[in-house]
């Protein structure tokens, strides 16, 4: 089983995800965006130990909290990127184009890589490479449950934004096809900004997908 509590957090109001096997409280933060100090208390308040910071991609909007939750952590846990992001995150995640400055927290020692399975608890969860809206970003996907964590890959009725350094329009669609809309219809999409949906209604309705 896996538990998830979205928290939405910080000035662009990304979402950030705590999930936890509740049978061993083993627990992993994905893309903790901000104010990691409430990410740390919400984990506390269910009685979760956090062991892993898992980054979808390396945008300052979405590991703006890391340093926080490493520093309220003992030992602080390790973050996994995919390696194609690490110049976006040694560039605070682009924060000061945006007129931010950020502490991207504990430099990444987890490389992410396509196929791969991370494991929480009983729990298995594959990273899907899905670049597009960043080179090296990937999709958290747990099959069993039928839950994929996206970030900005794809939103409700809505897709990620290109226009970054390291965006691609054309490779984006290719990686929501490929990534996103081969899970199961059913299959929950919980997305790094607005709210959740499934694979099913963005077929049928999503209209850059048409």
């Amino acid at each position: 089983m896996l538990q998830v509590v979205a928290l939405t957090l910080g000035p662009v109001e990304t979402n950030a995800y705590l999930i936890a096997d509740p049978q061993s409280g083993d627990a992993a933060v994905i893309d903790p965006a901000w104010d990691g100090h409430l990410i740390v208390a919400e984990a506390q308040r269910h009685g979760w130990r956090i062991g892993n910071i898992w980054l979808t991609h390396a945008h300052f909007d979405h590991i703006g909290g890391a340093a926080a939750v490493a520093d309220s952590l003992s030992p602080a846990p390790p973050v996994a990127l995919h390696p194609e992001d690490a110049v976006l995150w040694r560039m605070q995640g682009g924060a000061p184009l945006f007129g931010f400055r950020i502490d991207p927290g504990p430099e990444p020692t987890v490389d992410l890589f396509h196929g791969q399975i991370l494991r929480l608890g009983s729990n298995q969860i594959q990273v899907r490479h899905a670049p597009g809206h960043t080179r090296g970003h990937v999709i958290f996907s747990c099959a069993q449950e039928r839950i994929a964590f996206c970030g900005d890959v794809i939103f409700q009725g809505s897709i990620g934004r290109t226009d970054l350094p390291g965006g691609d329009y054309d490779q984006l669609i290719e990686s929501i096809r490929m990534q996103v809309l081969t899970l199961p219809d059913e299959t929950r999409l919980l997305s790094g900004h607005g709210p959740e949906t499934t694979v099913g209604v963005e077929k049928r309705l999503n209209p850059f997908l048409h």
